[in-house]
């Protein structure tokens, strides 16, 4: 799952053209500008929670060995959270006028490229650990966006934060002996 959960990026807001000599008049606010940037993140948002179901799932499934148990639970826990993540940030597009987008493009091919069998439980754990740390991070960056535009989107954020927060714990601690 490394690199699968920094897909939501803060929109440039630097003038067109990145001149020093760009028109510095007020410009008209178009609200749906803002409307589309915070559609546009929280769809990435999204595309990225439905990578982290797909990788849960097939690591739950795949993970074999000595103490697997307990990681398997640990994944198979997470998959769930990841779709209930997932359908809450679909919900608030929608409830935004937007369309979920599920389609996950680039993510797929980018961060989910280690299907192979045979990974140890280790590796597993330290690639989902990195998943997690990579949501937690976006969730951080994306928190200040929504505070100054969209309090409701905030609080969900804040609340997927925590939850990131606390798998990023319990697979922290299935690494420790």
């Amino acid at each position: 799952m490394d690199g699968v959960a920094r897909a939501a990026q803060l929109p440039d807001t630097s003038p067109p053209g990145g001149s020093a000599m760009a028109d510095t008049r007020p410009q008209p606010f178009d609200p749906g500008d803002d409307l589309r940037v915070r559609l546009t993140l929280l769809n990435a948002a999204l595309a990225t929670k439905v990578v982290h179901v797909r990788c849960y799932t097939r690591d739950a499934l795949c993970a074999a060995g000595p103490g697997s148990e307990a990681v398997k639970a640990a994944f198979g826990r997470n998959a769930r959270e990841a779709q209930g993540h997932a359908l809450r940030l679909a919900e608030r597009i929608q409830q935004l006028g937007g369309r979920p987008d599920f389609h996950v493009g680039g993510l797929m091919s980018r961060g989910d490229t280690h299907d192979e069998e045979g990974r140890t439980l280790v590796e597993l754990l330290r690639e989902n650990l990195a998943a997690e740390r990579a949501a937690i991070e976006t969730y951080r960056d994306l928190l200040p966006y929504f505070a100054e535009r969209d309090p409701d989107t905030q609080r969900l954020l804040e609340e997927l934060l925590t939850e990131e927060e606390s798998h990023a714990r319990a697979l922290q601690a299935l690494l420790e002996p």
